[in-house]
């Protein structure tokens, strides 16, 4: 009999171990998601501002995995762990394993701002890149009628709230956008472009990295025309005014909510399973605190035990890559009969892009620091060749090639799918 194996979450730490899973012969793996698509978070922004389509960074899983009789994909959500059985119980049915891995990510973290959860845009799913994408450029449109100088600064002003890389990337390349597309097609707005405000609660941008690459990012991001408010918190927002915890607001209908992220919990987890920011507990295998066959990877999971991350590991893609591969190879190892191998993180350096060949990279273990356009090339290869198969490979290359010779995309249509009730 094989072994089954239940993966919840198909993001980097699921796809990599199911990918791993799938090259052997021991087991059987069923991967469950709530989309039927695999997708690559670090380039939701472009997707958001119209400079590549869904399809360039999403891929179904069902080709992913089609012709594999071994992998088995299940589109449905979790409800509830029932682990003295050993069985999941999704929204459209029930499962059982022999081992259960959960990899769910994270979730916008609003900090229990309701009117900020109401009015704000987040940033975390495909969904939320499309919902962005055609918000704003409705707004925009509705900018090119309104009468009004000051509901028209309103509709055009970008606050975003958030100055880690997804922050620095929206509000640069917003801050291209209206440099160039903006007077290009919209000539309405000629001499009203508005504001980009990028507001972060610390006192640089890019906590994690080197202070070169801080100082570097700060300067090129303000010579966008970006105007940076740092040591600024936001507290509260109405729709049209973002506020900050010094009393000062902005006037604005476009608040990017950019700052946050926070696991889940569960039904079937004993509560004593969760640590900060609701991240499962677990050992250097990734086994879950307290628990037999149930084990975490990626974000959803902190690890206290390497020496190297005592506070865990910093929530990155490489992070989830590798415990997936490695979690792959453990299962195998405890069904031959052999020990398994604790889980180092090899730190490979982060990055960030800031617009059209900025960017900065950071390699602490090899002291290597980059930034300018070399920065930019190794960020536009390392990322394309991080999409899972190479059709995506080939539309965003495409893509971004058009992009830079045309000085211009064209992507920005407003498309909203008329909802159905379930």
């Amino acid at each position: 009999m094989k072994k089954r194996i239940v993966i919840i979450g198909g993001g980097f730490a699921g796809i990599n171990l199911a990918k791993t899973l799938r090259r052997t012969r021991e087991f059987h793996v069923t991967l469950v998601d709530k989309n039927n698509y695999n997708f690559f978070p670090p380039l939701l922004y472009q997707v958001a501002t119209g400079f590549l389509e869904p399809s360039s960074i999403s891929y179904p899983f069902r080709t992913f995995f089609g012709g594999r009789k071994d992998v088995t994909f299940w589109m449905g959500e979790l409800l509830d762990i029932v682990q003295s059985q050993n069985k999941v119980i999704l929204s459209n049915g029930e499962i059982e394993y022999d081992y259960l891995v959960m990899a769910t990510g994270t979730k916008t973290n609003f900090f229990g701002l309701e009117n900020i959860e109401k009015y704000a845009i987040p940033m975390k799913t495909l969904n939320d890149a499309l919902n962005m994408r055609n918000t704003l450029l409705e707004r925009i449109e509705m900018a090119t009628k309104c009468k009004d100088e000051a509901e028209r600064d309103e509709l055009l002003t970008m606050v975003i709230a958030g100055g880690g890389p997804t922050g620095v990337e929206v509000s640069g390349v917003l801050a291209e956008m209206s440099k160039s597309i903006i007077q290009k097609e919209y000539p309405e707005l000629k001499n009203n472009k508005g504001s980009i405000y990028l507001v972060n609660g610390a006192d640089r941008l890019l906590v994690p990295m080197s202070e070169k690459s801080q100082n570097y990012t700060l300067d090129a991001i303000k010579s966008l025309g970006v105007k940076v408010l740092l040591n600024t918190r936001v507290v509260d927002y109405d729709s049209e005014r973002v506020f900050f915890k010094d009393g000062n607001y902005i006037r604005s209908k476009n608040l990017i909510w950019a700052t946050g992220v926070t696991a889940m919990k569960f039904q079937g987890i004993a509560e004593e399973c969760y640590g900060p920011g609701n991240r499962l507990l677990v050992n250097n295998y990734n086994k879950v605190t307290d628990t037999n066959n149930v084990y975490a990877i990626g974000d959803t999971c902190i690890m206290q035990i390497d020496e190297d991350f005592s506070r865990g590991h910093p929530q990155l893609a490489q992070v989830a890559i590798q415990q997936g591969k490695q979690l792959a190879i453990n299962l195998q190892r405890i069904n031959e009969g052999n020990g398994p191998k604790p889980f180092h993180y090899r730190d490979k350096g982060s990055m960030a892009i800031i617009g059209k060949t900025k960017a900065v990279a950071d390699i602490p273990k090899a002291g290597i620091h980059l930034q300018g356009f070399i920065a930019w090339i190794i960020w536009l290869f390392v990322h394309l060749f991080s999409l899972i198969n190479k059709h995506d490979q080939l539309r965003t290359f495409y893509n971004w090639s058009i992009d830079y010779f045309s000085k211009n995309q064209d992507l920005r249509m407003i498309i909203r799918p008329k909802k159905i009730d379930k």
